[in-house]
């Protein structure tokens, strides 16, 4: 038995790992997009490093993009067999990879009408809108939780870890020349708080480990009360200055994540009487499928819902998908509350809302989730006095906020929390993935400081025998 990592070795994107049994059967575990890897991204994702043909089952820990953005891809190079993934991975897959396509065909226009005038040769998107829909078609739901075989030597369990919906640590019991061995694949683990999620749960015991190493090196900060830090926000900008309240988050789980705490709020008849608007399509199909996977969800927010009845819905929020309506938002003096992705705010009609209200210090940008430097919202965290959007400079005079509760990814202290139930001398090898090199030589050292042995940080292409 061997494994290859293709993707997410020494990167936090392109998650995606080859696992070949004895018995000469190939499964791929996710098939992500590599994401702002520059030029080395471009290449990984033209290149899968194996033949798509040759596979014969592929598994999804969960639905975002870095770890599913390539099976449109996979599809069109030849893959006919199953993809497997929990319902509420499915749902989420046909809506976010439609999106994705959507994005690579529209970037390949702009990028084109460029190179014809440059004389350069053009470029075609990876995939197109019809080999994501045609990539639906191949899905097979499994359950969480429950042991389904799907080929003659190898078996597969999900266990919920509260990333997002759905999202699962998949463990293989693979049939080899030495009997029996359980391979189990982390994919990202949540936090054990999570407003909404159900999970982590207890993984497992397993003869080898792939582990995410996003948050190796790093502790959330202390639990504070989030509805009454936001509240007490929404309070400040929305009533005593008459603000409008910008929030730019990721269409999937953080914006429902907020909706969450506002409709909570709204049901204990806190939250101020102003206008919350939810201006993004993704965001509002993705909701909708929220909606429809309570199944998901954890205790409190069950009962939540038993008690108030819509855990997204609630008197003045409107969900916004026409762009004339966006405008009229940006064109309204009334204070309110935007939540739009992106979630750095790199595009989408975030960029329109932040460039028409970041110079009016009445206003507040509210920041909730990780961005990277190059990004708008990671220049306005760092305190950029002064920001570019759409060509214009624009100075900061809004005031700008950060908090940090909102990570969907578990930190060092909570993923040994998870990992130290596993019988750690059955462990002969534990792979780290998704994450940064530095980060990863950190978490390293803390899994051996636990008892984990053999802790391996695998390169790009690297293959191992198992």
């Amino acid at each position: 038995m061997n494994i290859t990592f293709h993707g997410g070795a020494q990167t936090v994107t392109g998650s995606k790992h080859l696992l070949q049994t004895d018995n000469g059967h190939n499964i791929l575990l996710d098939c992500g997009l590599f994401q702002g890897e520059g030029e080395d991204g471009y290449k990984w994702n033209a290149d899968f490093g194996f033949d798509p043909k040759k596979l014969d089952a592929v598994i999804l820990s969960h639905a975002h993009i870095d770890h599913t953005g390539l099976l449109p891809k996979l599809v069109k190079e030849g893959y006919e067999g199953p993809i497997y993934g929990t319902s509420s991975t499915k749902d989420l897959c046909a809506l976010m990879l439609l999106d994705s396509a959507y994005i690579q065909e529209s970037d390949v226009k702009r990028v084109n009408k460029r190179r014809l005038k440059q004389g350069k040769p053009l470029i075609e998107p990876l995939y197109s809108i019809a080999d994501a829909e045609a990539t639906a078609s191949q899905f097979v739901i499994i359950e969480h939780e429950k042991e389904t075989k799907i080929l003659e030597d190898c078996s597969v369990y999900l266990t919920p870890m509260a990333h997002i919906i759905g999202s699962s640590a998949v463990s293989l019991t693979i049939e080899t020349d030495k009997g029996a061995k359980v391979v189990t694949f982390t994919g990202d683990i949540g936090r054990p708080e999570d407003r909404l999620l159900d999970g982590p749960i207890n993984l497992p015991d397993s003869d080898f480990l792939l582990c995410e190493s996003t948050y190796g090196n790093k502790l959330h900060p202390p639990c504070v009360d989030v509805e009454a830090a936001l509240l007490q926000l929404v309070k400040e900008t929305c009533v005593e200055n008459s603000g409008k309240l910008i929030i730019p988050a990721f269409s999937v789980d953080r914006t429902q994540e907020l909706i969450y705490l506002l409709d909570r709020l709204s049901f204990e008849k806190k939250l101020p009487t102003i206008k919350v608007y939810v201006d993004s399509p993704l965001s509002v199909k993705a909701t909708a499928i929220m909606r429809n996977h309570k199944m998901d969800f954890n205790k409190e927010a069950l009962a939540h819902i038993a008690r108030d009845g819509d855990p997204f819905g609630f008197p003045n929020l409107f969900y916004i998908t026409d762009v004339m309506d966006s405008k009229r938002i940006n064109d309204s003096k009334e204070p309110c509350i935007i939540i739009s992705s992106s979630g750095m705010a790199t595009a989408g009609r975030i960029k329109h809302h932040i460039a028409n209200n970041i110079e009016d210090s009445k206003n507040t940008v509210l920041l909730v989730g990780y961005a990277a430097p190059y990004s708008l919202a990671g220049k306005l965290k760092d305190g950029a006095k002064e920001v570019r959007i759409f060509g214009d400079h624009y100075k900061v005079n809004a005031r700008v906020e950060v908090m940090n509760y909102f990570s969907a990814h578990a930190d060092y202290n909570e993923m040994l929390g998870l990992l130290n139930h596993l019988d750690k001398p059955r462990v002969k090898k534990t792979f780290l993935v998704h994450g940064n090199k530095d980060t990863m030589d950190i978490w390293k050292g803390r899994l051996e400081e636990s008892g984990f042995k053999n802790v391996i940080i695998p390169e790009k292409g690297e293959s191992f025998n198992l």
